[in-house]
């Protein structure tokens, strides 16, 4: 069922469909670990229905913010929360495949590109490898090493790439990024409590940047059950 949800942030709002698949705190957190210079290009690679773009709209003073998305639908109530927003100058919706984005824009054209790809690795789990939550959740369509590869394409030397991941694969993540000269510079673990083991990753990684990451404190996500953390109230809007 559709429904319009409010992002509880500068008035938007965004389309989305319970039967299908709808964002969560990985999206959110991803959108203020990720940094655009004003007058940047993003690319969000996997928009689905477009969280991303219209999050970092907000956040960024970023000059075009680009969602790719293959799923007809996820991509037409992408489009449609555009409009609704009124953002159509400046967030734009492409439907197409991520393993073709070298080809769909070119060497070197966005100076940022986000993702939060599909977690679970192939033939994990799957039940309906045609259904819209596989396809979002596991790699069908495209692979981790998919994204990193077309984020080398598009991105300029320097240009960053901004992830949220599962902490369980973050040995493999980290030997893709290098191996594919995307160097991991900046790493961040989510904790939904500060008792708890990490749930999420998040990874900036540079286009043949230089050997040596940074790793920053951890964001814990709630205080107690039900009560966000004092960084989620204040930089975050919960």
């Amino acid at each position: 069922m559709e429904r319009l949800d409010d992002l509880q942030l500068s008035g938007l709002k965004i389309l989305q469909d319970t039967d299908r698949f709808c964002f969560g705190m990985d999206a959110v957190v991803l959108s203020g670990f990720v940094k655009v210079k004003k007058g940047g290009r993003l690319l969000d690679m996997g928009t689905g229905t477009g969280i991303l773009p219209l999050l970092l709209s907000a956040k960024t003073e970023a000059s075009e913010l680009v969602g790719l998305e293959i799923q007809d639908a996820s991509a037409d109530m992408a489009l449609r929360s555009v409009e609704l927003n009124g953002l159509s100058e400046r967030v734009h919706i492409v439907k197409g495949d991520i393993k073709e984005a070298g080809k769909l824009f070119g060497p070197a054209s966005f100076s940022v590109v986000c993702s939060n790809p599909p977690y679970m690795a192939q033939g994990s789990g799957l039940t309906n490898p045609d259904s819209p939550l596989a396809i979002a959740r596991h790699e069908i369509l495209c692979c981790f090493e998919d994204v990193v590869k077309q984020s080398f394409i598009v991105l300029p030397q320097g240009g960053s790439l901004f992830l949220v991941h599962k902490p369980e694969r973050l040995s493999e993540l980290l030997c893709t990024l290098s191996e594919n000269r995307m160097e991991p510079k900046r790493l961040r673990l989510v904790h939904p409590f500060v008792d708890r083991e990490p749930s999420m990753v998040l990874i900036e990684a540079v286009k043949d940047g230089k050997k040596g990451i940074k790793v920053e404190k951890p964001l814990i996500l709630y205080e107690e059950k039900d009560v966000y953390s004092e960084e989620m109230r204040r930089d975050y809007g919960f």
